[in-house]
């Protein structure tokens, strides 16, 4: 059985720093301003913290230091864009990244986005580097990073699991690899 896809599909470019986030419309649930967060203990330093919205609580990505990119403008507005998570798990529906202005709606197909990897070692989160018109974007490994998410947060939504020694280990730092 074959699967028509879509002509055309409604995308968003998020500004994440220096980088540009291409992620289909479909995933983005809001834009919201920076919230009051809390900070996660032993965090790596691109998980910025948690913040309530809607009953949740949303871990708070810095896409840009996760994939070791320049943080961009500091005068800018920072906002948070709220992405529906792509895993089922039951406790994180929702992640949050750090974004500077508005995301920009685009309607793209397969001839406009233009593959840009140079088959070097794609930087952590990055799934593809493309060409979208005269805009570079980054691809987000979006499975990945939550995935990554559920790992550092697990302690904190479930009971806490201890090696032999009775000891927890500490988090890893997220190399991007799913």
């Amino acid at each position: 059985m074959s699967v028509e896809l879509p002509r055309e599909i409604r995308c968003v470019l998020v500004p994440a720093g220096s980088l540009r986030l291409l992620l289909p419309n479909a995933t983005v649930a809001e834009v919201i301003t920076l919230p009051a967060h809390e900070a996660v203990a032993n965090a790596p330093e691109w998980l910025l913290g948690r913040f309530a919205w809607r009953g949740w609580r949303v871990p708070l990505v810095s896409f840009s230091r996760l994939a070791g990119a320049d943080d961009g403008d500091a005068e800018l507005t920072v906002r948070v864009a709220v992405l529906k998570a792509l895993g089922s798990h039951p406790t994180m529906p929702f992640i949050a990244v750090l974004t500077q202005g508005f995301p920009r709606l685009t309607t793209l197909n397969s001839e406009l986005i233009i593959p840009t990897h140079d088959g070097n070692a794609l930087p952590a989160g990055v799934r593809a580097q493309v060409l979208v018109r005269d805009d570079v974007a980054v691809i987000p490994d979006l499975e990945g990073i939550e995935a990554e998410l559920v790992r550092l947060l697990a302690p904190d939504q479930e009971p806490e699991a201890h090696d032999d020694d009775g000891i927890n280990d500490a988090p890893q730092e997220f190399d991007g690899a799913a």
